[in-house]
């Protein structure tokens, strides 16, 4: 169970999971949105509070990073919509990571909300290689072979949440989440499973 804390004033908000930013729509149902946000990185070891497995040893850890995040979207109906996005880490050379998704939301009361959202993930050369590649002097410290991972498409995340609204204030979210690894990021020798799923409870507090 994790808390998320959110907050607006107009067009700009606060977001625990996203950052700070704020968004713009016109009447047509295109949307812009601007974020500010914090990666925390990677472990070489297993950690409670980020990213990171035992078997990483040697790979050495991933620096957090502030990064900024550029959406654009268009809410073609109610119940759809569509999104490109891409993330540029500020603080440290990680590469860019893009995702092209699709949202539908089967259930919306004044109180549920119950979303889908598949989304194809992409990177360039750095942000694979970041995330996925091995070099020689990883290979040498964590005794994996060397990967030199190319750009493009490495995987499809799905998820389902169910969010329901108690007050103005309080709510809670749950959420089921599947990812699948394309070739570029299965094809390295760190990762030990193709699919991945988790599940996530969150309480949130608007304000």
């Amino acid at each position: 169970m994790v808390p998320v804390l959110q907050g607006r004033n107009g067009a700009f908000f606060i977001d625990t999971q996203k950052g700070v930013g704020y968004d713009l729509q016109n009447a047509s149902g295109w949307y812009f949105e601007h974020t500010l946000g914090y990666d925390l990185g990677r472990a070489d070891k297993n950690a409670s509070w980020r990213a990171g497995a035992n078997n990483l040893k040697g790979m050495g850890d991933i620096d957090a990073s502030l990064n900024t995040a550029l959406a654009v979207g268009w809410q073609a109906l109610s119940w759809l919509s569509v999104e490109g996005k891409a993330t540029l880490p500020l603080t440290d050379s990680q590469g860019v990571s893009y995702q092209a998704s699709l949202t539908l939301l089967p259930v919306q009361t004044d109180h549920d909300t119950v979303a889908f959202q598949t989304a194809a993930l992409f990177g360039d050369n750095r942000y694979l290689n970041t995330w996925y590649g091995v070099d020689p002097q990883q290979s040498q410290r964590s005794g994996y072979s060397r990967y030199s991972a190319p750009g493009g498409f490495y995987g499809i995340d799905n998820s389902l949440t169910w969010s329901h609204q108690f007050d103005a204030h309080w709510g809670t979210l749950l959420s089921a989440d599947y990812t699948w690894l394309g070739e570029h990021a299965n094809e390295s020798p760190i990762v030990l499973r193709r699919n991945e799923a988790a599940l996530t409870a969150a309480v949130i507090w608007t304000f």
